[in-house]
């Protein structure tokens, strides 16, 4: 299992968000993708997703995103700043969702390791951010995809919380799977690599916007 990434580049409007980037990540490593504000680390994931085109080539395990795209976003979860949750329904109905949607037979470990027993019959727009963050982060034991892309996946723990995500990601890439965490604080990954997007990258127009060549100047 190996996550490939060759000359990958992403525009947005006229302007570069980054560029040629290329990378690596093989089955149980997690890897630390850091850099500024604004450096492009949340494109980044959301570009790995599949969520934003992209110029470049993704590889996962085989399948290329230009070539099989759903074959490579049944291999992801994605967890962005939104928690992804339905305010509407409790703890319990979220997980139960989350479960029914991926097939999944986690449920009950997802309801422990992420600490929700004590609110599993509370309504989601009840929670805490806090107790809403770990709701959506129990949705990754549940997809049970080996690819996971975590965008500041911290905010709003608290120390315990955070100690136990970090255990949960060390289980995760022990069984062979692979993380790509956005974060700006030292986790406690000791063994985690780091993969770092430049703060000056350049910030021209896009070679094939036809609006922006030299055609229309």
């Amino acid at each position: 299992m190996t996550l490939t990434v060759s000359d990958l580049s992403c525009a947005r409007g006229a302007h570069t968000i980054f560029a040629n980037m290329s990378f690596a990540i093989h089955a149980g490593e997690a890897v630390l993708l850091r850099g500024p504000n604004g450096a492009g680390k949340s494109t980044l994931l959301r570009v790995l997703a599949g969520m934003i085109p992209a110029e470049g080539d993704i590889d996962l395990n085989g399948c290329t995103l230009a070539g099989n795209r759903d074959a490579v976003q049944e291999q992801i979860a994605y967890a962005g700043h939104l928690d992804a949750i339905k305010p509407q329904l409790t703890i319990a109905e979220n997980l139960a969702f989350w479960a029914r949607l991926f097939d999944g037979d986690t449920l009950m470990s997802a309801k422990e390791k992420f600490a929700l027993t004590d609110i599993w019959d509370r309504p989601a727009h009840a929670c805490s951010a806090g107790q809403k963050r770990r709701l959506g982060l129990a949705r990754l034991l549940i997809a049970t995809r080996p690819l996971w892309l975590l965008d500041e996946p911290t905010v709003s723990l608290d120390t315990a919380t955070v100690t136990q995500f970090v255990r949960i990601v060390t289980e995760h890439c022990a069984a062979g799977g692979m993380a790509l965490i956005a974060t700006h604080i030292d986790l406690g990954l000791d063994s985690a690599r780091e993969i770092h997007m430049p703060a000056d990258q350049t910030r021209r127009p896009p070679s094939n916007d036809p609006f922006l060549s030299g055609d229309w100047a």
